[in-house]
């Protein structure tokens, strides 16, 4: 079933307890973050946990979108400043 999130305030159906970097990606995202000191753009890589690319934010904390399941009402946005995780 498809169920309902948000992305950088954009809203997007998702199959629900899909890997949300899998799902995200499917969708479209590419870029779930940027580097903190040269802006370049990062996704996921790994898939596993390993490389911190897919970090993305979650009610206000930074988290690996790789090891999160697709759930209704997500709200997601890109991690801001200087401690959205390894560049």
């Amino acid at each position: 079933m498809l169920v309902p999130v948000t992305f950088e305030g954009a809203e997007m159906m998702l199959p629900e307890g899909a890997n949300l970097a899998a799902a995200l990606l499917a969708a479209g995202v590419g870029a779930f973050r940027t580097t903190p000191v040269s802006g370049a753009a990062r996704g996921p890589y790994c898939m596993m946990g390993a490389c911190f690319e897919c970090l993305i934010e979650i009610s206000g904390a930074t988290r690996q979108a790789c090891m999160m399941q697709v759930q209704a009402g997500l709200v997601i946005a890109k991690p801001k400043g200087r401690a959205n995780g390894a560049g």
